[in-house]
């Protein structure tokens, strides 16, 4: 087994506030800062000397803007395949290159199953109707493996048949006993929440009706806060709360919230924020052991420490904006920085 694959093999056996997860960051950053030309020269330029970095938060992330300009990759690699953010019109899209499938799809599954319990609980009904019209999605990639890992013949993908949709929805609530996942992208689930009067059966069943929102709009629809599109989809669809996944094309982890938007990171990544006027400095949190020592909801950028990524760059500097729950064991996600392109997995509005 070489390097790679045992630092692959350590991802893969972390636990939730895993100890072994500062070591693990650490050893694999020593290897992408020899390893990742473009990630090297990105610290060369900072004039870090990464044998003297001893702790997680010394870890200089990347600019997430990288990943549209350059190939971001660690070692010898041979691509099996390119992920690539949807994007608008107007802007340059991200690329991730992807050197083993079955290390994102066994992570991601990982992931999941880990805060919602065994894939094949589930049928899924995925709407995500810009990610499949643009193909090279990181998102239907993992959910196509959530699909296939599900073992439901009844789940699968809708663009625009929503009427179809509908039909299989209620079949399936009627008529079998698992509990079902309708994963959408955030406008398309707007759309479908407009449907009042055919979504009326949905209230017999809403013990059993999982509702997970990306974000987006994509310019479909005016931007709202995530308070306005649960609140909105929760009345839609008789549920007491809508799930959110944070997650993007330049990572391979992934993010759940299961209520009121207040996400739990993967055993594989860590969230820290960082001062909005300071990329090189932290907000406090337990995270980094010092508690906290700052007002209540906060707004820091978003790095992001995802292990999973080690065929890439794992420590990247997002534009998003977060603020830790008041226990500082998880984050929300609250906006973009100023003039950063609209991404398609998160929400974006900002109070």
């Amino acid at each position: 087994m070489n390097i790679k694959d045992e630092l692959k093999a350590a991802v893969l056996s972390l636990k939730p506030n895993d100890p072994n997860f500062e070591p693990l960051a650490l050893e694999i950053f020593r290897y992408q800062a020899e390893q990742n030309p473009i990630y090297k020269a990105f610290l060369k330029n900072l004039q870090i000397d990464p044998l003297k970095v001893t702790h997680l938060e010394k870890i200089p992330c990347l600019p997430i803007q990288f990943f549209k300009t350059q190939e971001i990759v660690s070692g010898q690699i041979e691509i099996q395949h390119v992920f690539e953010s949807s994007g608008t019109t107007s802007s340059l899209n991200a690329k991730h290159y992807i050197a083993d499938l079955p290390f994102y799809e066994f992570s991601s599954i990982k992931a999941f199953e880990w805060l919602y319990g065994p894939l094949n609980n589930y049928h899924i009904l995925a709407l995500l109707p810009n990610y499949l019209e643009k193909g090279q999605s990181s998102l239907v990639y993992m959910v196509q493996g959530f699909i296939h890992n599900s073992f439901s013949q009844e789940s699968g993908f809708y663009l625009d048949n929503i009427d179809e949709l509908l039909r299989q929805l209620e079949a399936l609530l009627r008529n079998s006993s698992r509990k079902i996942l309708l994963w959408g992208v955030t406008f398309a689930l707007l759309d479908l929440s407009e449907k009042t009067a055919e979504l009326g059966f949905l209230k017999e069943f809403s013990d059993r009706l999982i509702v997970m929102e990306t974000g987006g709009m994509k310019g479909r629809k005016k931007e709202m806060l995530r308070e306005e599109v649960h609140d909105k989809l929760k009345n839609a669809f008789g549920v007491k709360s809508i799930h959110s996944e944070y997650g993007m094309t330049e990572l391979l982890s992934q993010a759940y919230a299961q209520t009121d938007g207040l996400f739990q990171s993967a055993p594989s990544m860590r969230i820290l924020l960082r001062d909005v006027n300071d990329p090189f400095s932290y907000l406090p949190s337990f995270q980094l052991g010092d508690g906290p020592k700052h007002k209540r909801n906060q707004t820091g950028g978003i790095n992001v420490f995802d292990l999973a990524n080690i065929d890439s760059c794992c420590f990247i500097e997002t534009q998003d904006l977060g603020s830790y729950s008041d226990d500082y064991q998880h984050f929300r996600v609250v906006g973009r920085f100023d003039n950063s392109d609209i991404r398609g997995c998160n929400l974006m509005a900002i109070s």
